[in-house]
């Protein structure tokens, strides 16, 4: 395809872009609830473990970039409350 031909332009801005996030988590099934509220059809998120295995798919670049942005973010919110209540429940024996 010619990068300058219209045509091919359009196909292009036309194909999904997809980003495959795996993150570790002390309780990942826990991080994931948190975050499955919030997640769109574009998104897919499997617990594998202590792992996350997030997929995000989108028609555009910022369009992902914007859905990974603040998924990061929501990720790490999400395992630092977690650490906080772990820490807080291990601090006062509530174990």
């Amino acid at each position: 395809m010619d990068p300058r031909d219209p045509d091919a332009a359009a196909a292009r801005e036309r194909e999904a872009r997809t980003a495959r996030l795996r993150t570790t988590h002390a309780d990942a099934e826990t991080v994931a609830a948190s975050l499955r509220p919030d997640n769109t059809d574009s998104m897919s998120m499997v617990v594998e473990g202590d792992a996350l295995a997030t997929a995000i798919t989108r028609e555009t670049t910022g369009g992902l970039q914007s859905t990974v942005d603040d998924t990061v973010v929501n990720l790490t919110v999400a395992d630092a409350i977690v650490d906080a209540a772990r820490t807080h429940t291990r601090t006062h024996n509530y174990e």
